[in-house]
């Protein structure tokens, strides 16, 4: 099914087309014209309108205090400009492969400059491979115009990525139409590079968010996970609280502790 909206930019680099659609509201990046790839509505230009993206910041509820996040892929940067409009004291790495990619972001989508925002351009694996720096959150949503990107299914990447890790740290990983055989794979790697320290939920539109905890799940009652949800509801103005719900019901978080 198509994009409906009005082409406003099309552009191409070496890895194919990069398309940028305007609604009434909304602005819509597509790397085929037919998936979106961001969406961004046009009064309110640093909300999280896409369901999974939400989603990935229920790793959210379990850092204390954030202060430095990794987004592996920025797509038009709506997860970066959400956090930094979120938390005033949060420096945001993002990686981003296209350059190109990078400049729409910037030109169409009101990617900020700012010193809180670090932009790198280079492929995830080489990134993660090299930083030194530590994140408390790294969010890995590594998507080409043909489905998960195989790299985010390798475990040298999820070591490093855990490595990139403070001690309290969470990778969270956005998984989308994969291939079973894929899913299957991904989910042995995770648990064998994370010694099962696990949590997953589904969300509309048939996402897994999974979240990877570097060292031990936080131990943490229901009635908390509420009040972070409805704290984080406040701060990023996106449902958390529903997500809290979900994860808890997911995981059977009874009133006591998960």
């Amino acid at each position: 099914m198509d994009i409906s909206g009005t082409c406003i930019s099309s552009t191409e680099d070496e890895h194919g087309p990069i398309y940028v659609y305007q609604t009434r509201n909304s602005r819509i990046l597509s790397f085929d014209g037919k998936i979106y790839q961001s969406c961004m509505k046009l009064n309110n230009i640093n909300g999280l309108h896409l369901g999974y993206t939400q989603a990935m910041m229920a790793g959210l509820f379990f850092i204390p205090i954030v202060k430095t996040a990794t987004v592996m892929g920025l797509g038009a940067g709506s997860m970066a400009k959400n956090l930094l409009n979120s938390f005033s004291e949060l420096n945001v790495h993002a990686i981003e492969y296209r350059e190109a990619v990078a400049k729409i972001a910037k030109e169409y989508f009101y990617l900020p400059d700012t010193d809180r925002l670090s932009l790198h351009i280079d492929d995830a694996v080489n990134y993660m491979k090299n930083t030194d720096m530590k994140s408390d959150i790294i969010f890995s949503d590594l998507y080409n115009s043909e489905g998960m990107e195989p790299k985010q299914v390798q475990s040298s990447y999820l070591r490093d990525c855990k490595n990139a890790l403070n001690n309290q740290g969470v990778l969270v990983l956005n998984i989308c139409h994969t291939a079973l055989k894929l899913r299957e794979e991904l989910d042995e790697l995770l648990a064998l590079e994370f010694k099962n320290r696990l949590l997953s939920f589904e969300v509309e539109g048939g996402n897994t968010i999974v979240l990877a905890f570097k060292n031990d799940i936080p131990s943490i009652k229901r009635e908390e996970l509420l009040t972070k949800g409805k704290w984080l509801q406040e701060e990023m103005s996106i449902p958390m609280e529903r997500y809290a719900k979900l994860l808890g019901d997911t995981h059977g978080y009874d009133h006591t502790h998960f």
